[in-house]
């Protein structure tokens, strides 16, 4: 790795490895199985059976007033996200900034880390309960229950990142788990997002995800409210919000009662834990291949599949 000067700075400059090295079969088959995660997600399906709702049910538009709670407290849970990522999974000691209820909020996430250890089944059934807690009380309680469900699953992706070799103490390794957040959707039939192909959605956030790693790089005090982190947050946000409306209108089913949601919050969990799976593997292999040759073959696997 490589040292470049910014304005005054000295930042890493991963190198690739050389061109031309084919991908050994196991990782080819490793790829292919990424690729039908990424580009085929399934959350509606997975959504419909867990609540016992109709398909067409939930990928229906939700009521205005509802659309809007809904993308308040997606915001709230990426801004949560955010500062968790960046204060908590690295392994050095950065400080939130920003309002006595934001470093609260932050701190407890490092906390229910530690409490948590490294099991997925356990924050599947921690996501579970707040579900439970969203089946019974519904709407009302989105904004306290989407940043504590977000906040489990983020720590989820976070240990999946280390199984595949990534370093949580470099920032843009940090903010790659919260990127797996915007990956939740597709176009088609399940979003009406345009561009929302794995490479498209990467490529689109490629320079707000820059910008923000650069930012916390080499700072002990990081403010939520700077124009790098904003901007990163409105980006995944937007693209979180459309499963987010699908998981609402899951637990909106007027009998679900605590069991479906519960059910529909562990679906929910797995359906992440699956793209942060298939996201890392991709990135894992990056690092051995280089990127353009991943990229290659991942859209020869895409039309392989009849994905393209």
């Amino acid at each position: 790795m490589n040292d470049l000067a910014v304005v005054g700075e000295t930042l890493p400059v991963p190198i690739d490895p050389p061109a031309g090295k084919p991908l050994s079969e196991e990782d080819r088959a490793v790829l292919r199985r990424a690729v039908t995660v990424l580009e085929k997600p399934g959350l509606a399906s997975r959504l419909s059976a867990a609540a016992g709702a109709p398909l067409d049910m939930i990928g229906r538009a939700l009521p205005a007033p509802i659309t809007e709670t809904v993308a308040s407290a997606t915001e709230g849970a990426m801004r949560t996200a955010l500062r968790v990522a960046l204060a908590t999974l690295p392994d050095k000691d950065v400080k939130p900034a920003g309002t006595a209820l934001e470093r609260i909020e932050t701190e407890a996430g490092g906390r229910l880390s530690r409490l948590l250890g490294s099991s997925e089944t356990r924050h599947k059934a921690l996501a579970a309960v707040t579900g439970a807690v969203g089946g019974v009380l519904g709407l009302a309680t989105l904004a306290v229950e989407l940043p504590v469900s977000t906040t489990l699953m983020l720590r989820s992706i976070a240990e999946i990142a280390r199984e595949e070799g990534e370093d949580l103490s470099d920032p843009e390794s940090a903010l790659a788990c919260v990127q797996v957040f915007a990956l939740g959707g597709r176009a088609g039939a399940e979003t009406t997002v345009a561009d929302s192909g794995y490479f498209a959605v990467r490529a689109a956030l490629a320079k707000t995800m820059s910008e923000a790693a650069r930012y916390a790089a080499h700072r002990s005090l990081l403010d939520a409210g700077a124009p790098p982190l904003v901007r990163l947050t409105a980006q995944i946000a937007a693209r979180f919000g459309l499963v987010v409306s699908q998981k609402v209108a899951a637990q909106a089913v007027p009998v679900i009662g605590a069991l479906g949601g519960a059910a529909v919050n562990a679906a929910f969990m797995d359906h992440f834990q699956s793209m942060a799976r298939a996201h890392f593997a991709v990135r894992r292999l990056e690092r051995a291949y280089g990127k353009d040759a991943v990229h290659a073959a991942y859209l020869e696997e895409k039309a392989a599949l009849g994905l393209g």
